[in-house]
């Protein structure tokens, strides 16, 4: 864990504040309903089209769907491609990151709580 210096704003003292380490960052990014979920379905699946990641995810609506999957590639675990046609047609799949996140998922599955 990093830590670094901060001046603290009501005094001349420095304080020592604690910066995140990895798991913590990666926490943050998968805070947030359904989105634990949507990396699992789509390590399983491989890639696939926005209609069926929505029919694997059972009672996820299109706009919190879309809201997630966006969070989620901002993040850099999933990735979008698009085709230009009418309608378009939009895949979505895990980056090498979302794998790894994935396997973890998979790991944390085996544990009985």
């Amino acid at each position: 864990m990093e830590t670094t210096q901060k001046a603290n704003p009501a005094s001349d003292e420095t304080v020592e504040v604690n910066m995140p380490c990895g798991a913590d960052k990666l926490l943050r990014k998968l805070w947030g309903q359904w989105k634990t979920h949507v990396i699992y379905v789509l390590g399983e699946k491989q890639a696939c089209r926005f209609g069926v990641l929505r029919r694997q995810i059972d009672g996820i609506s299109p706009k919190v769907l879309t809201t997630r999957l966006r969070e989620l590639e901002a993040d850099g675990l999933v990735w979008r491609e698009q085709e230009n046609t009418i309608p378009p047609k939009v895949t979505y799949g895990l980056t090498e990151t979302g794998l790894a996140v994935h396997a973890v998922l998979k790991n944390i599955e085996k544990i009985d709580v």
